[in-house]
């Protein structure tokens, strides 16, 4: 095989960047961390998982509590001189005792996490027993069964000890004082308890059906709802969680029984419940202060006159579910949403699977589709024309600016050309022969971070005329023709640890500087991290970038009304994390969403425009019709 037929079999299976490529400069483990790093918790959660009818799991008892279920029912009956656990008496078969299968492998665990139920000393453990026959008998069994083990069920004996249960089959309240304090009850509404008689009482319980016939798709009526918020007030009143057996199990059915006040989520599915209930708290955002929106004019709007400047703002990693989640989350509100042409771009690369930065933003940059893995070059490694240098054919001059990484893949596709995109180094110093983009901004590279290669690096940019600064101010105070801005890791951390609107202020600081040179300008400004937040599948980390990124675009808007020659286009090189809302409160700007992946999705993305020939940009379309129609738009084309 000759060596370019080699070349090009390489090319098709996505390896020839390792060909071309020098060493890869990958960012620390940023991208593991956010894909595969736990969510930190930040609120209480008000609901559990209860593990019903467990015994029916593949592996009784440790399903549900490697699953984290905090409630575990097992249902009882008496043969032989022995408890077991079964639905029905026809079910019960030997060696599967409450002993074997539920008191002895939790004496283990318990013992294991030094004297408490999990290694998480927040957790809690409740080992709920429905008796299926008559409690007189059972009760004394049962009794002489924990007796050796008082030190893990007796909370005098230890704050962290497990509470036994009793349901099904109970005596009245007025005999719980004949039983062992450790022994707990499953309170009923219909009955009356004494405030001494409370104090045994564990939990209040009901069956759903007694309430309503609701399915778990929509919700129940509202007068079904009523009167189970009503029941659920009680119970808090008590201080009591509620738990509701025979609801049905989904997102939506959690979701409204959690807003009806149910503490304890019943389910046959602990995994699934598992899933749901860790992603609980990343999934929910409740908006604080309110962004204020701009409302343009729209008198330059739509019409037909050639802009003299482009604007693009690329949220990265941003599809319709970010931008409708951050929407819900400012009260209905965005500067996005007052734009009035939308498309949608296809991000689909010339790699198996789904695009990534790499590819999405040079498609955009170059017109032309290319590998995952590469940016702005061809199938075989060519480079390729990007905006900046087609624009400036016709006099514009460009700004790159980014929230992430200076060299990443999205800025960097529109000032360099490379088979791989982790080339961190060689990716920085193609700016030392690029006369086209005139200010780049964004956090410093990686590799630049050691102070005897940045300072380096600065020494060969001041060369090339460019003037680098290390924070904004200095940045807005510059007046040279050529400036980079490298700033810290701690200055471009993510809006919900601090970050400041550092994109407002680099997007209205260039436009100050270029609208007076040249013939006019292209920016690209993105906002990065609303990525990073969909590969945490964390919400709030997606609705502060989104709303971030949303003063930049009402930044540009206003521009373009006073300027009356400014096109702008905000859109996303893709999608990340197959964000869908399952819940949505605009009033209270409360919702919660699901991210069905921590990657990028194949879901189609939207395409916004303001200004003149916005017009040109509705419609569905290839990501690669954005550079064309950018091109057409300016009438730049040879």
């Amino acid at each position: 095989m000759t060596f370019v037929k080699l070349f090009l079999a390489l090319v098709l299976t996505g390896a020839a960047s390792n060909l071309l490529a020098q060493p890869a400069q990958v960012p620390e483990g940023r991208f593991d961390r956010l894909m595969y790093g736990a969510h930190n918790h930040r609120h209480s959660i008000a609901v559990r998982g209860h593990s019903h009818n467990d015994y029916e799991q593949d592996i009784p008892l440790l399903r549900a509590y490697y699953a984290g279920m905090e409630s575990i029912e097992a249902d009882l009956f008496l043969r032989d001189d022995s408890l077991y656990v079964a639905h029905d008496a026809k079910d019960i078969m030997q060696g599967r005792t409450l002993d074997q299968l539920y008191i002895k492998p939790l004496a283990n665990l318990f013992t294991r996490h030094g004297q408490q139920p999990f290694a998480d000393s927040t957790k809690n453990l409740q080992l709920v027993l429905d008796f299926k026959e008559d409690h007189r008998i059972l009760l004394p069994k049962l009794i002489a069964l924990l007796e050796p083990y008082r030190f893990m069920f007796d909370p005098a004996l230890n704050k962290h000890a497990i509470r036994i249960v009793i349901s099904g089959d109970m005596p009245q309240p007025s005999s719980f004082q004949n039983y062992p304090d450790y022994i707990f009850f499953d309170g009923r509404f219909e009955l009356e308890y004494s405030d001494v008689q409370l104090q045994r009482i564990a939990m209040m319980s009901d069956n759903l059906r007694n309430y309503t016939k609701w399915n778990g798709k929509g919700v129940p009526t509202r007068e079904e709802m009523a009167h189970i918020e009503q029941q659920a007030a009680r119970a808090r009143l008590w201080h009591k969680p509620f738990r509701l057996w025979g609801a049905p199990e989904s997102p939506n059915t959690w979701i409204i029984l959690e807003k009806m006040g149910i503490t304890w989520l019943n389910t046959d599915h602990p995994d699934v419940l598992k899933t749901y209930l860790d992603d609980l708290d990343a999934a929910r955002v409740e908006g604080k202060s309110i962004n204020d929106v701009y409302l343009p004019t729209y008198i330059p709007d739509g019409s037909n006159r050639i802009p003299k400047n482009v604007i693009l703002l690329i949220g990265d990693g941003m599809g319709l579910g970010h931008i409708q989640a951050t929407m819900v989350a400012n009260k209905g509100h965005l500067n996005m949403t007052q734009l009035k042409y939308i498309g949608f771009s296809q991000t689909t690369s010339l790699s198996p699977g789904n695009t990534d930065s790499g590819a999405g933003g040079s498609a955009i940059a170059t017109g032309q589709k290319s590998y995952n893995g590469t940016i702005s070059v061809d199938t075989i490694g060519n480079r390729l024309p990007r905006l900046p240098e087609v624009l400036a054919k016709v006099g514009k001059v460009s700004a790159v600016l980014s929230t992430g990484d200076a060299s990443d893949a999205t800025p960097a596709a529109f000032y360099a050309s490379h088979t791989d995109r982790n080339a961190s180094i060689a990716i920085t110093e193609e700016l030392l022969d690029n006369d086209v983009v005139k200010i780049i901004a964004g956090e410093l590279p990686t590799p630049y971070r050691d102070s005897i290669r940045r300072h380096a690096l600065e020494h060969k940019l001041n060369q090339a005329n460019y003037q680098v600064v290390s924070n904004v101010q200095q940045f807005q105070r510059s007046t040279s023709d050529k400036l980079i801005g490298y700033f810290s890791e701690q200055d471009m951390t993510a809006i919900k640890d601090g970050r400041k609107d550092i994109l407002r202020s680099l997007l209205t600081s260039s436009i100050d500087k270029m609208d007076s040179v040249g013939a006019g300008f292209f920016i690209m400004a993105e906002g990065a991290q609303i990525d990073y937040g969909g590969h945490a599948r964390d919400l709030d980390y997606v609705v502060t970038e989104t709303l971030d990124f949303d003063q930049a675009v009402g930044a540009a808007l206003r521009f373009a009304d006073k300027n009356g020659e400014t096109l702008v286009i905000v859109t996303a090189d893709h999608e990340t994390g197959a964000l869908s809302l399952l819940h949505a409160d605009i009033e209270k700007g409360k919702l919660q969403a699901h991210f069905a992946s921590n990657d990028h999705s194949a879901m189609m993305i939207p395409v916004m425009a303001y200004g003149p020939r916005a017009q040109y940009f509705t419609g569905y379309y290839q990501n690669t019709e954005l550079f064309n129609k950018i091109v057409a738009v300016l009438e730049a084309s040879d």
